[in-house]
């Protein structure tokens, strides 16, 4: 008896989003394409995403429930597809939602062109005060082409739901289950320096839910992590232009985790130390307020502190 294969499989790791899956999932079931398989992974979650997808499930064989040990997101998304069955992977995570069109328009965006390995497209943020209703793009431009010095440079950027191919995930292995952060823009690098080419797709056809976090402790993280990915992307195009730009990139991450540090040091009261720091790291090449803020910070650090307390306060309460 022949099985008959879904065209897409979409994955959807959902680890602390059981209060938010079921509406990724309800978006997911009104798109206008239809064939296609849904995999939600939990990795070891510590809320009842089983139990807020198994109304779902129950009434719809589309959809499955993988449980898994915590072991990150990139490792959940790994075993998902794993366990996936179609040609073409579609990415959503547990907390965003799909749009109107989202399956149709992609899949036909990448069905019309072989040598594409990925399409992405744009998104509208939600949960965050200060983006609200607003675009990716607006944020991380996606106008110029997404060419792998493109996508490097973060001059084009990839949002994260894209729809891949399988056979471009099976020739990188996947994503990197050792990066923290960073995991997806370290797979589009891979994938783009096999040769295969990305598109974007210029509609917002999700919807990006952005949670509230800690916003100091994320942001050192993510810049360390990512220097580091593009030390190693760095080495990995040793002899092709792009490492050039890869190095450029891991030394700009590195000022910029520093910049991070040294503001931590002066809030918590550091501040000759902090602001060493943040001297070392160039933080006056930020923007003209921050050669400012450095010039005035030098001539009256006793000021440093409320003011940049301040500042971490607003970006803050604008998660």
């Amino acid at each position: 008896m022949t099985v008959s294969l879904p065209a897409i499989s979409v994955i959807i790791p959902a680890w602390g989003a059981a209060h938010l899956v079921g509406e990724a999932l309800a978006s997911l079931q009104a798109q206008d394409l239809t064939d296609w398989e849904a995999i939600v992974v939990d990795d070891g979650a510590p809320d009842d995403v089983a139990g807020a997808v198994a109304p779902f499930a129950a009434v719809d064989p589309r959809i499955r429930f993988l449980a898994t040990p915590h072991g990150g997101v990139s490792a959940a998304r790994n075993h998902a597809i794993a366990a996936a069955r179609a040609p073409l992977i579609a990415l959503l995570d547990g907390d965003d939602v799909y749009r109107e069109g989202y399956l149709a328009t992609m899949a036909a965006a990448i069905g019309a062109d072989p040598t594409l390995g990925l399409v992405t497209c744009d998104a509208v943020f939600t949960g965050q005060l200060a983006r609200e209703g607003r675009r990716f793009s607006e944020y991380l431009p996606q106008a110029e082409e997404p060419t792998l010095d493109a996508v490097i440079a973060r001059r084009s950027n990839i949002f994260i739901a894209c729809l891949v191919r399988r056979e471009a995930l099976a020739a990188v292995g996947g994503f990197d289950e050792t990066l923290a952060s960073s995991e997806d823009l370290d797979l589009w690098i891979r994938i783009l320096e096999t040769g295969w080419r990305a598109a974007i797709v210029a509609r917002p056809l999700v919807t990006y839910r952005r949670r509230p976090g800690s916003l100091s402790s994320a942001t050192l993280r993510l810049r360390r992590d990512t220097q580091r990915m593009y030390e190693v992307a760095a080495v990995r195009l040793a002899g092709r232009p792009e490492a050039e730009t890869a190095a450029a990139m891991a030394t700009r991450m590195r000022d910029e985790a520093a910049w991070v540090e040294g503001e931590n040091l002066v809030i918590a009261g550091d501040v000759a130390n902090g602001m060493d720091v943040l001297r070392d790291a160039h933080a006056e090449r930020r923007s003209p307020r921050w050669r400012t803020m450095m010039r005035v910070f030098g001539a009256l650090p006793v000021i440093a502190r409320p003011v940049l307390a301040w500042r971490r306060r607003r970006e803050e309460a604008e998660i």
